[in-house]
């Protein structure tokens, strides 16, 4: 019988700032060696689940507790924080905050160095932690100075060397690529079968959690545990759906075509799928479906020509790229960390300038422009939150911008509170943001830039740390802007969203354009995909095993009718 290494029973609380609970009468117990994935929706009290594991709560964030959570059969209430870290590693959502070492090599150390671990064991074990996370080149860098999921991937370092029992990741793949994503979920695989670690991973992307097996996906919802069940036994009910949280693509397209989903039909992965039980439902729907339109273009708003862009004289980060965004487009810029994706949104804001080539807004070289002048017409709302907050409250916040182009209050309430209520905020809009999670600051950021209505919005990675009923609020609400005129880049890497709101995407490789193409036909190209750490949807997958004779046209036509329901 396997060991309990936490045990929750009866466990309640609330925040020292708050009336209410967020954790109700939890009772749950995670065995020695298991992988547990826990989903949710934002608020709904999964963070403070996994921060009452690793000891934030009560440690950090002050409350009222109830009840009893053991770690290793040792009752929290009665251990330090430093005493828990030891036990539990973590990997956060945000993994600025997570750095204390001023090179990438210090910073996985750091615990080893706590721990008076001899100088040379602690050198092999920093570079076998970095090399099993791909970051082995990096050992002297900034940690700071790196792109987002290079960043997640040295925290994942700083905990593997670390060496704790128990891994807890909160939304590991957040600031990930989709190939790295994958990389990054069969590593913490691999990690879980050969030191038989217990992982916990909290993240909203379930499908690409599932692409290694998981023995348990566990449901919060208002502070309570809504289930606990196999993948297998999760994905054949309505568990998901009725809580708001995102299923799998291939899922939907199942449902689409009159499925009947149950556990015989092995709907927890596309790969142990019994293709046998729904082939001709797939083939019989594919066929009634009428064809997609053509993608249609307009008039240029924005114009790259051969722009080359360097940090420094030994490393050029962006060679020769040229595109344009038309009017009215909403467009998709993908490609692997690193490919220079967050490097193009600075340049065209103007925080950067080209080495090489010009950057034009209707038509005019935008050499002379000021970033000021710049965000009268382009915002910005950048991957990490925390570097864009400048107020202390969140209505003063999204309201900041309308103030410094000296709106009148009676303007500003009004702008400030409806876009809150589109943002989903509106509840907390007289709440500090330090009271609210990493999920929940990033919609205050774009609640902010949406404030001002710019004629170009540039957003890099909007759905990091949202769950599905605030994607697709902020996705509808940015597709309503799109279609009222407003253009809208997305840099991203969540492939889902790039086949749902987008038709066309820019792909980018090594600092190069790769492809500017249709989704579809981006999502489709088997060496595309390879060169910039894409992901083959799980659609094109589907139709292939399916029999579908064309599989790229199944995806076109499910992208045509899926657009259709949800309107």
């Amino acid at each position: 019988m396997k060991k309990p290494v936490i045990e929750f029973k009866d466990f309640s609380f609330k925040y020292k700032a708050q009336s209410k609970p967020t954790l109700k009468n939890i009772n749950l117990t995670i065995y020695e060696g298991e992988k547990v994935l826990i989903v949710g929706p934002s608020g709904s009290g999964k963070s403070t689940l996994s921060n009452a594991i690793n000891g934030l709560v009560p440690f950090k964030y002050e409350g009222d507790i109830t009840g009893s959570l053991k770690i290793n059969d040792k009752e929290t209430k009665e251990l330090s924080i430093a005493e828990l870290s030891n036990m539990v590693g973590t990997v956060l959502q945000d993994p600025d905050g997570q750095f204390i070492g001023l090179t990438v090599g210090e910073d996985i150390a750091f615990k080893l160095e706590n721990d008076c671990v001899e100088l040379r064991t602690m050198k092999e074990k920093v570079i076998n932690a970095a090399k099993m996370v791909n970051i082995e080149d990096y050992l002297a860098s900034s940690p700071h100075r790196l792109s987002g999921g290079q960043k997640q991937r040295v925290s994942l370092g700083g905990v593997i060397a670390a060496e704790s029992n128990i891994l807890l990741f909160d939304e590991p793949l957040a600031s990930l690529d989709p190939a790295t994503g994958n990389m990054a979920i069969e590593l913490i695989e691999k990690i879980k079968n050969e030191s038989q670690k217990t992982v916990i991973i909290i993240e909203h992307r379930l499908e690409e959690v599932l692409h290694c097996d998981v023995d348990r996906i566990i449901v919060v919802n208002a502070g309570e545990i809504v289930s606990d069940l196999s993948p297998c036994k999760l994905l054949s009910s309505e568990i998901l759906k009725e809580n708001g949280i995102r299923e799998p693509l291939y899922l939907t397209a199942l449902k689409y075509a009159g499925c009947i989903i149950d556990e015989t039909l092995n709907p927890e992965s596309i790969e142990k799928l019994c293709y046998e039980k729904c082939s001709e439902n797939i083939k019989q729907w594919y066929d009634n479906i009428d064809e997609p339109e053509e993608y249609n273009t307009g008039n240029s708003i924005l114009e790259l020509k051969n722009v080359s862009f360097e940090y420094n004289s030994n490393r050029q980060t962006l060679k020769n790229v040229s595109f344009k965004i038309n009017k009215g487009e909403m467009v998709s810029i993908v490609g692997r960390n690193g490919a220079g994706k967050s490097t193009i949104s600075k340049l065209i804001c103007g925080f950067y300038q080209p080495s090489e080539g010009s950057i034009l807004f209707e038509g005019k070289d935008m050499k002379d422009s000021t970033i000021k002048e710049r965000a009268e017409k382009i915002g910005m709302v950048m991957q990490n939150p925390n570097q864009m907050i400048c107020q202390t409250m969140i209505f003063d916040e999204v309201a900041f911008g309308l103030r410094i182009r000296n709106y009148s209050e009676e303007e500003i309430n009004k702008i400030v509170l409806n876009t809150l209520k589109i943002c989903g905020l509106y509840e907390f809009r007289n709440w500090p943001i330090s009271a609210l999670s990493f999920g929940q600051k990033k919609r205050v950021t774009i609640a902010s830039i949406l404030a001002i209505n710019p004629d170009v919005i540039i957003l890099d990675e909007p759905t990091a740390g949202q769950d599905f009923k605030h994607y697709t609020e902020i996705m509808e609400f940015l597709k309503e802007l799109n279609e009222r005129g407003v253009t809208i880049i997305m840099i991203t890497h969540d492939m889902h969203l790039m086949l749902e709101y987008t038709d066309r995407a820019i792909v980018l490789s090594n600092g190069k354009m790769l492809k500017d193409d249709t989704t579809v036909d981006i999502l489709t190209d088997e060496e595309v995909i390879r060169e910039a750490n894409l992901r083959e949807t799980s659609l094109y997958t589907l139709a292939l095993k399916c029999g579908i004779k064309d599989p790229k046209n199944f995806v076109e036509k499910f992208i045509k009718e899926d657009r259709r329901i949800r309107e």
